[in-house]
């Protein structure tokens, strides 16, 4: 993939309002206090492969 992830304009990414994880991914299911793109490259070792940008209107 050679387009830069950016969480917040992926269609899986959400803002919870949680204090201590505030940053969402529907499409992994999980909360964290960092960017979930960032969770997923030091787990997994991969870029995210779930990353769908939003379409503009």
């Amino acid at each position: 993939m050679n387009e830069k992830i950016v969480c917040q304009k992926c269609v899986h990414y959400y803002v919870t309002w949680e204090q201590n994880r505030p940053h969402g991914c529907k499409a992994y299911g999980f909360k964290s206090k960092v960017m979930p793109s960032i969770v997923v490259k030091q787990n997994s070792g991969i870029e995210c492969t779930f990353y769908n940008p939003k379409q503009r209107k």
